[in-house]
């Protein structure tokens, strides 16, 4: 049965061409005269994490994924994350087919399934930056908004960028934030940041223009924490009762999206 518009919404092709052409005009005039400034808002922001010696995060993702059918459908987790630079992290992500918790001490990294009641633990010394990729190469385990957890936030978003535009102004959450959209080869990203003293991300959306349907990774910054004070043992595991130490590659899917056919609710 084909899907009717919800009522109370315009039926596609209501809006003139004139109007459109008119929207279109002011997007592409007004938003290229200010590209520069897409640049240094990005560059200020990435100043102001740098420099914060802790931060405590709490956010939500949204991932999409593309089906052989052809159908988007999107995962959604909250989670929050803590961060001692430049040698100490911990993230957990809760969804509707994980609870992820992942510690890194400076010295040991552990990854613990929370739901599986089960986690691996080795030694990988060493810094964020280092840590966040091996988690991404080694491992497959992405810690979420990691570009801003980086030292060189600036030099890392800007890599590969072949146009970047200022947008305007955005409200997230109750908050005003500047909004810039950059364009690589292969994905368009957005970002709000934060309009004031303090230029935190709080909306961070990822386009993929390689995969058909162009599928989205959305982060959400819900609160941001700077230079919070931490407990002695904020970045200690101490393994539940009964949790079961396991290599990583046996430990059962830790990732945003359910293993196995998406369609069919992630079973095979």
């Amino acid at each position: 049965m084909r899907k009717q518009p919800a009522k109370g919404l315009r039926p596609k092709g209501t809006l003139g061409g004139a109007a459109l052409f008119f929207l279109t005009i002011m997007m592409s005039g007004g938003v290229s005269a200010q590209t520069g400034d897409a640049e240094r808002i990005l560059k200020a922001m990435s100043d102001y994490l740098s420099s914060q010696k802790a931060m405590l995060v709490a956010f939500d993702t949204d991932i999409e994924v593309i089906t052989s059918e052809l159908q988007k459908i999107q995962f959604a987790s909250s989670g929050n994350m803590l961060l001692s630079k430049a040698d100490k992290l911990r993230f957990n992500r809760i969804g509707g087919y994980v609870d992820l918790d992942v510690t890194f001490n400076g010295k040991t990294l552990t990854v613990h399934g929370q739901n599986l009641n089960s986690y691996a633990q080795f030694d990988s010394p060493g810094t964020v930056d280092q840590i966040i990729g091996r988690l991404r190469d080694d491992h497959n385990v992405g810690a979420p908004g990691a570009d801003f957890l980086l030292s060189r936030v600036y030099d890392e978003l800007v890599e590969d960028v072949i146009e970047a535009k200022y947008i305007g102004r955005g409200v997230i959450d109750g908050i005003e934030c500047e909004h810039l959209a950059f364009r690589n080869a292969d994905t368009d990203w957005q970002i709000w940041i934060e309009l004031g003293a303090r230029p935190v991300p709080r909306k961070y959306v990822i386009t993929s223009k390689a995969v058909a349907s162009a599928p989205q990774y959305t982060l959400r910054i819900k609160e941001w924490a700077s230079n919070v004070a931490m407990l002695a043992d904020s970045f200690e595991f101490r393994p539940p009762e009964g949790a079961m130490k396991l290599p990583l590659e046996a430990m059962a899917s830790i990732d945003e999206v359910p293993f196995g056919d998406v369609a069919n609710g992630g079973r095979k």
